[in-house]
């Protein structure tokens, strides 16, 4: 469980200080839903015009909270959000859809919010029914306690296998403007996202509607969550929304309606970078990780080979292993590259470890030095760049290594 693991070498060495986002409360509580003696139970209170967007898995089998909060969306506004921590309430059939009912039910008269503007979110153990009873009572408590500055403990309620919070603050401007957006994530496990990581909930003080809101999500996550991957495995339960209160406006920041707004390039380029942030968290907090692997594939014959190659090299268990060794094995990233199912010419394809180029032109460079590679891999930040020589296209993607403990971890996950 999230608070028996021991601590990831990779975790951040001090945690940013998360200032208050006007519009926007927490409370977190012990719920009892499967960890015992810690929060498992997150609340959010949003102000009345809360915007809201969201990206959610494209799993073939998502949750019921997945299905709720997609139905929800279209509404585009927002004033709660509760998650639940142990139980995912995924592939539990009519039960699952009846717990979300019920769930949204004592939320909406826990905080007078309409069900329509509620938002659910569960995670943990896949196929167990999850009893939406144990939310009456606390949700009402949460409520009466929620205040502004918690956001870290809202993101410690919402862990699993996870060992330490994931936290990320910035400010951009709009029109002079300054405005702040925070998030939290959680992920450890399951996490090759296609869309999102497992949870990750980002909210701003800026004025700024929902279409907008989505088109900027839908295009950032393309170069952060969906640009990672810890096991190769998609979570039924991916969510990624982001809130926007509106509270600057009454500082003078003009309500923006339009993604293409040329006011929101500082706040573009803010969200991007949390989002990113984020991402690289749960990468270095991936299960049993001991290493922050960068994948850059180069020369591909288009953008999206290159994304189609260097997944393949991420996701491969023998380049994990190896990275795991300390052991620059070149031949495995040939591999990787060569089953991706694209374009590549062993001749013209060249492989670099931490930025030492150890084969090149379909086989090993005639000056390879062992003992400078082995000083590289023996860093906890290791890249590797594969570069195709066929074409222009690029992309990098973020990775972690293989390792027993991963092994472990989930052998015991439901012990």
């Amino acid at each position: 469980m999230a608070h028996d693991a021991p601590l990831s070498p990779l975790a951040p060495k001090t945690y940013p200080k998360l200032p208050a986002i006007d519009g926007v409360r927490f409370a977190t509580g012990e719920g009892g839903i499967r960890y015992m003696g810690r929060t498992d139970i997150l609340l959010a209170l949003m102000d009345e015009g809360t915007t809201v967007a969201g990206v959610f898995t494209r799993s073939k089998c998502p949750s019921a909270p997945v299905d709720w909060c997609r139905a929800n969306l279209s509404g585009g506004t927002a004033r709660a959000l509760v998650v639940n921590s142990g139980n995912a309430n995924a592939f539990t059939g009519k039960a699952g859809l009846a717990s979300v009912q019920l769930t949204a039910q004592i939320a909406a008269k826990a905080t007078g919010a309409r069900q329509s503007e509620i938002f659910l979110a569960s995670t943990g153990v896949i196929g167990e029914p999850l009893d939406a009873r144990k939310f009456d009572g606390i949700l009402g408590e949460l409520a009466a306690k929620a205040q502004p500055l918690a956001m870290l403990d809202a993101a410690r309620a919402i862990m699993t296998t996870d060992t330490f919070p994931k936290v990320a603050t910035l400010t951009a401007k709009i029109d002079g403007v300054l405005v702040t957006i925070s998030g939290i994530a959680k992920g450890a496990g399951m996490i090759a996202p296609d869309m999102a990581t497992m949870l990750s909930f980002v909210f701003t003080d800026a004025p700024i509607a929902a279409p907008a809101l989505q088109a900027m999500l839908s295009a950032a996550v393309k170069l952060s969550f969906n640009a990672i991957t810890v096991d190769s495995d998609t979570s039924t339960s991916d969510t990624l929304m982001l809130f926007a209160t509106g509270a600057a406006h009454a500082r003078g920041c003009p309500k923006i309606s339009s993604a293409k707004d040329m006011r929101l390039s500082g706040f573009k380029r803010a969200l991007n970078k949390l989002l990113l942030n984020l991402a690289h968290q749960v990468v270095k907090d991936g299960e049993g990780a001991r290493k922050f692997i960068e994948v850059k594939v180069s020369g591909a014959q288009s953008a999206r080979a290159a994304k189609v190659i260097a997944l393949s090299i991420a996701n491969s268990p023998l380049v994990k292993t190896a990275i795991a060794g300390e052991d620059a094995n070149w031949g495995r990233v040939v591999m990787a590259v060569g089953k991706a199912g694209e374009k590549a010419e062993r001749d013209k394809l060249s492989i670099s470890f931490g930025g030492i180029r150890v084969a090149a032109n379909g086989e090993r460079v005639p000056d390879y030095n062992e003992a400078q590679v082995s000083t590289k891999m023996q860093q906890e930040n290791i890249s590797i760049h594969a570069e195709l020589g066929i074409g222009r296209g690029s992309a990098t993607v973020w990775t972690c290594d293989l390792t027993k403990a991963y092994v472990e971890i989930n052998g015991d996950y439901r012990s």
